[in-house]
Parts: C-alpha cells; sequence; structure tokens
C-alpha cells in the first residue's frame, strides 16, 4: 500500500498526514505533542483508556471496515475505563483489525488515524485546537481539489490543441478545395465522431441522447483519462489521415489504441493518486 506524506502546520506544530491509495490519515502522535511534547505515546494510551474513546472506534469501524472483528472488540466495551484497563494503539490493530488506526515504526514513524478518529482525537486534546486543524486540514484539500482542477483544464486544453491538428488534416487531406462551408463541416463532424466512437463507444448524437438536458457535449464531462486519450487520438488520427488510411480502418485502430491507453492509465499510480487526491 503506497502512502505519500505531506504536513500541516496548526497552533505552531507541525503535523503529518498519511495518504494511502484510500484513505487520508493524521498523526494522533504529532497532534499529542501539543499536549506533551517529551510522552505522546502517553497521551495517546489515555485516550483509548476511555470508554467513550473505545465507543467510537468500533461504530467507526463497524461503518468503514468489512473485516472488523466484532467478537473480539465486545471485551474492550466492557473493560473499558476502568482502572487496570490499559490499551495500546498496536494491541487495537492487532486484536480487531482495526483500519482507522495505523502504526509504523522507526524513528519518523508514530500513530496515525483516519481524520474522523484523529478530529476527535484532537477534541480531546484541546477544542481550539480540533478547530484549527480542520481548518488546515480543509485548506490543504481545497488547495488539492484547485490543483486537480488545473490538471482537468490543462488536459482540456491540450485535447482542443489536439483538435486543431486533427482539423488541419482534415482540410489538408480530406476536404478538395472546392467544397462549401456547410460540406466542409459534415466532414469535419464525420472525424470528430470517429475519434469519439473510439473512445465512447457512441457519437455526440447519441450521449446527448442518452442524457436529455445535460449540459455541455460528452467531452465536457469526460474523466482526465478519456481527455487523455481523446488528445493522443487526435494526433494518432490526423497521421493515419495523412497516410491515406480509409475512415473505417482509421476507426479500428484508434478504437485499439485507445482500449490499450486505458488499460495502461488505469494502472498508472501517479494519475490514481491525483484523482483521489480531490476525494
Amino acid at each position: 500500500m503506497k502512502k505519500a506524506k505531506q504536513t500541516i502546520v496548526v497552533k505552531g506544530k507541525q503535523i503529518e498526514l498519511l495518504k494511502t491509495e484510500q484513505l487520508d490519515y493524521i498523526s494522533l502522535t504529532d497532534i499529542a505533542r501539543y499536549k506533551n511534547p517529551h510522552e505522546p505515546k502517553d497521551i495517546i494510551k489515555n485516550w483509548l483508556r476511555a470508554k467513550s474513546t473505545i465507543e467510537f472506534l468500533g461504530i467507526w469501524e463497524q461503518i468503514h471496515n468489512p473485516d472488523f472483528k466484532g467478537v473480539e472488540f465486545d471485551p474492550f466495551v466492557r473493560e473499558a475505563g476502568s482502572n487496570s484497563f490499559v490499551l495500546s494503539p498496536l494491541k487495537w490493530i492487532t486484536t480487531v483489525n482495526a483500519k482507522g488506526i495505523i502504526v509504523k515504526a522507526g524513528n519518523s514513524g508514530g500513530t496515525y488515524a483516519h481524520k474522523d478518529i484523529a478530529f476527535e482525537f484532537a477534541a480531546w486534546i484541546s477544542a481550539e485546537f480540533k478547530l484549527y486543524l480542520i481548518k488546515e486540514f480543509q485548506r490543504l484539500k481545497e488547495g488539492e481539489s484547485s490543483s486537480l482542477q488545473l490538471e482537468w483544464n490543462i488536459h482540456r486544453t491540450i485535447s482542443k490543441i489536439n483538435n486543431r491538428i486533427h482539423t488541419d488534416a482534415i482540410m489538408e487531406t480530406l476536404i478538395p478545395p472546392t467544397i462549401n462551408t456547410k460540406q466542409a463541416a459534415m466532414v469535419y463532424a464525420s472525424e470528430v465522431e470517429v475519434v469519439n466512437l473510439a473512445v465512447f463507444g457512441l457519437t455526440s448524437k447519441e450521449w446527448k441522447q442518452l442524457r436529455p438536458g445535460e449540459k455541455g457535449n460528452m467531452r465536457d464531462h469526460a474523466s482526465m483519462e478519456q481527455l487523455i486519450i481523446l488528445a493522443n487520438l487526435e494526433s494518432i488520427n490526423a497521421l493515419l489521415i495523412r497516410n491515406g488510411l480509409t475512415q473505417r480502418e482509421r476507426l479500428i485502430q484508434l478504437n485499439q489504441t485507445a482500449i490499450q491507453q486505458m488499460k495502461s492509465l488505469l494502472r498508472t499510480p501517479s494519475l490514481k493518486q491525483l484523482k483521489d487526491s480531490s476525494q
């Protein structure tokens, strides 16, 4: 499970974030240092001793974790809050197969928790600290969302640039000099649909019929992967046009290329990470 680290600063304290392929985790160890910079582990253990904490963690796991061990969880609920009850993050994880809390070993390690749990822990530390933590976390997520939107716009722009290359090839190769404007538009539209069919499996008219009242066109609603492939195929189609292939031959080749490229893109971790960062 690939993990990427980020940091935010809350009330002068650096808080590390750990992003997996599916979830955002926040360092409980760093949050605990706001209360006790020398023994953050003790702060986390004290929090885990509370019955309200165990109940909260159990509910979170039941909602989000299909592999949660409910039977092993029951003794924790019964014993929590008693003077003899002691619980470490690692024992909690291994006993009930928890997913909301993770522990990383080593000098740069520590205890991390899903943001829902981290916010609950921060509230136990300090209501003020929790509010600032949420504020900085949201600021980071909004920045990532803006970055994702920029990336989408860049790909949309690239697609439009390649579309110009595409139409130039059509003009130079497929449209006789004496053709009128209306006829030229028909040829352009026909070639655009070749690429649409190769990527989406339907024409723009068919897309509209399936989504009556939808604003924009099918390319405005395309995924990032589809936009990348569209940009690539328009360049390829321009080359195939210049090489004299028929429209049928080009459609077959373009569709095969679209399938291959989509398989590759869906296996690209950096692209998936970029998309996940907005969630």
